[in-house]
C-alpha cells in the first residue's frame, strides 16, 4: 500500500468526488451469529457468508472504477507489525471485554493472524462456547464506528458495547498509521462533560462544509448532538447543525441516512413517513464560534436546507407509495451513497426506488456492468448503479453504511 501515502483526509460534503474510501468486506465474522445470539450483536436476520460475499464482489468492484480503495484489514495489519501497538491493542480490548486470560495467546499471533482475530473472532470447537474470543459481525458497516468530518476523523462513542471494539481498532489505526495522517476525535470524550452520550457516524451528513445533519434516535443521542454541537463552535465561523428525531422503533430507522440522503447538489432521497412528517421534530442550530447560539424548530429536513440556500428536490424511497415505501426503506431503501455529485451506489432489489430515480434523470446502470469494465460512470451526468443486495440487505444496512470516506474533492456549488 506504498502508493497510498500519506493520505491527508477531508471531507466538505456528501456528495464530493471521492478520491478515498475504506471497506471491509463481510468475512467469515458474520457466521458467528446464530438465532439465539443475532439479536445480541444488533441483527435482526442471520446472514449466509457466501451470498454476502457474491452481493459485495460488485459493490467493492464498481468502487474501484471511480476511486481509491484501502481495506480496514489491510490498514491493521500494518500497525500491527509494531509490537508495542500490538500489545497496547490487545491488552486493551482484553481489559474492556473482560478477557485478560487471552493477552499471552493473542499477543503470540503475527500481525496477520491477529487482525483475522480480532475482526473474525479466536475459534475453539472444543469447548461449549465455540468462540472463546468473539467476532465483530458488524464491521462490514464502517460508516457507524467512525466518520470523517472536514480534516479530522471523528471514531464514534457507540451506543451499544458490543461494537467497542470497533473503535479502538480505529483509534489505534488513526493514531499509528503510516498511511494515514489524521487527528482522531471522539466527540464524546473530548465534549461531553461526564462522558455520557452516543453518537454513530450513519446519523452524521455532512450537507455543505458549514452545514451537518445529525439523527437523534437509538444510535445517536442528544448528547451527543451536543458533542457535535461544541466542536462545530471550536472551529469557529457561522456553522449549522441541523438535528432530525427519528423513531425509536423498528430496528430499520437506527440512522438518519436509513431515510435520508443527499444524491447530487439539488436532489435527496427521502423517507417520506419520517422526513415529511411533522410529528418528528426538526431542530435547527446556528453558531458563530462562541459568540451565539440561534436555536429554531423547522417544519422539516429539506425546508430547513432550503432556507441555507440547499434547494433540493426530494425522490421518495419506494416512489413514495404507501406501501412499497416502507417495504424498501425496511431493506435500506433510502440508504445511497454518492461518489460524485449526482453518481450514487444502491440495491437494485428495491425496484420502485430505483425506478424513481430514472424517472428523475439518473440512468440505471448494473453494477456488475461497472465493476467489469463494461459501462463506466463517468460517461453519464446522473447515474445510479445498482448493486445486488439481497443478503446484504438483511444486516440492516445498505450502502452508505458499508462505506468511509476519507477524502473528497470540494464540490462548486
Amino acid at each position: 500500500m506504498d502508493y497510498f501515502r500519506c493520505v491527508k483526509p477531508c471531507v466538505e460534503s456528501e456528495i464530493g468526488k471521492l478520491d478515498y474510501v475504506i471497506l471491509h468486506a463481510p468475512g467469515k465474522e458474520i457466521e458467528h451469529m446464530t438465532p439465539e445470539n443475532a439479536h445480541k450483536f444488533l441483527f435482526s436476520d442471520i446472514l449466509n457468508y457466501r451470498e454476502a460475499m457474491e452481493n459485495y464482489r460488485d459493490f467493492e468492484g464498481s468502487l474501484q472504477k471511480v476511486t481509491n480503495v484501502l481495506h480496514f484489514k489491510d490498514l491493521l495489519i500494518d500497525i500491527l507489525k509494531d509490537n508495542d501497538v500490538k500489545e497496547h491493542l490487545v491488552f486493551s480490548i482484553c481489559e474492556r471485554e473482560n478477557l485478560p486470560y487471552l493477552n499471552e495467546l493473542l499477543c503470540s499471533f503475527d500481525p496477520e493472524n491477529l487482525a483475522t482475530a480480532l475482526i473474525e473472532g479466536y475459534d475453539n470447537k472444543n469447548l461449549k462456547e465455540r468462540y472463546i474470543f468473539p467476532p465483530i459481525p458488524n464491521l462490514f458497516f464502517m460508516r457507524d464506528a467512525s466518520f470523517t468530518m472536514y480534516n479530522n476523523v471523528m471514531v464514534s462513542k457507540m451506543a451499544t458495547e458490543v461494537r467497542d471494539r470497533e473503535t479502538m481498532i480505529w483509534n489505534a489505526i488513526f493514531k499509528h498509521s503510516k498511511i494515514i495522517d489524521v487527528e482522531a476525535i471522539n466527540p464524546i470524550d473530548r465534549y461531553s462533560m461526564n462522558g455520557v452520550g452516543s453518537v454513530e457516524g450513519g446519523d452524521v451528513e455532512i450537507a455543505r462544509h458549514d452545514i451537518i445533519l445529525s439523527g437523534c434516535g437509538a444510535r445517536t443521542s442528544k448528547e451527543g448532538t451536543e458533542a457535535l454541537l461544541e466542536h462545530l463552535r471550536s472551529l469557529g465561523g457561522v456553522r449549522h447543525l441541523i438535528t432530525q428525531e427519528l423513531p425509536l422503533e423498528p430496528d430499520s430507522f437506527i440512522h438518519l441516512d436509513m431515510v435520508f440522503t443527499f444524491l447530487d447538489r439539488d436532489r435527496c432521497m427521502a423517507y417520506k413517513p419520517v422526513i415529511m412528517n411533522n410529528d418528528f421534530k426538526t431542530v435547527h442550530y446556528e453558531v458563530d464560534g462562541y459568540n451565539y447560539t440561534r436555536i429554531r424548530e423547522e417544519n422539516n429536513l429539506i425546508e430547513a436546507l432550503g432556507k441555507l440556500g440547499m434547494d433540493l428536490e426530494p425522490i421518495f424511497c419506494g416512489g413514495g407509495d404507501e406501501y412499497y415505501g416502507p417495504r424498501e426503506q425496511w431493506h435500506s431503501g433510502a440508504n445511497f451513497f454518492a461518489f460524485a455529485p449526482g453518481k450514487v451506489l444502491g440495491y437494485a432489489r428495491n425496484y420502485n426506488t430505483i425506478e424513481a430515480l430514472n424517472q428523475n434523470g439518473f440512468e440505471v446502470l448494473k453494477a456488475a456492468d461497472v465493476a467489469s469494465g463494461k459501462v463506466h460512470p463517468d460517461d453519464y451526468k446522473r447515474c445510479v448503479v445498482a448493486f445486488e443486495g439481497n443478503e446484504l440487505s438483511r444486516g440492516g444496512g445498505g450502502a452508505r453504511c458499508m462505506t468511509m470516506p476519507l477524502v473528497r474533492q470540494a464540490v462548486q456549488w
